[in-house]
């Protein structure tokens, strides 16, 4: 008969990483609500937020299908993703030093353009839409 020895816990190893099931799913979404939380305090997110409260109750209205429900929607969503996925970036780049680096604004440059560019592909699918329920 052999004995089994405790199982050694890594004070360094995100404890995360170590559950399983239904516990993880619910400390998932602890962690995203403070990643929604935190973004809040990003005014270009609360912008973005405001625009969604107009704009999504609005898809079913301009949208005739549920295909173009689900695009006008999802192109609000996605600007809000990637405005999340910018101030993620942002913050580890401040993180890793306060200094100016090309480096540091090249990251910070290439976010902000992913943001651009999903704000104009959201303001043509809108644009689009408008125009083919409400033209002649």
């Amino acid at each position: 008969m052999t004995t089994s020895t405790p199982k050694q816990v890594d004070p360094t190893v995100n404890p995360q990483k170590q559950r399983r099931g239904i516990i993880r799913i619910f400390h998932a979404l602890g962690y995203s609500w403070a990643g929604l939380r935190a973004g809040w305090n990003e005014p270009a997110f609360r912008q973005e937020c405001a625009l969604a409260i107009v704009l999504l109750p609005a898809t079913f209205f301009v949208g005739q299908t549920w295909v173009e429900c689900a695009l006008l929607a999802g192109s609000v969503i996605a600007v809000m993703v990637v405005e999340l996925l910018n101030t993620a970036v942002e913050s580890v780049v401040d993180r890793v030093g306060p200094e100016w680096h090309q480096l540091s604004k090249r990251a910070k440059d290439i976010g902000s353009a992913a943001v651009l560019l999903s704000l104009l592909l959201c303001g043509a699918i809108w644009c689009a839409a408008l125009w083919e329920r409400f033209s002649v």
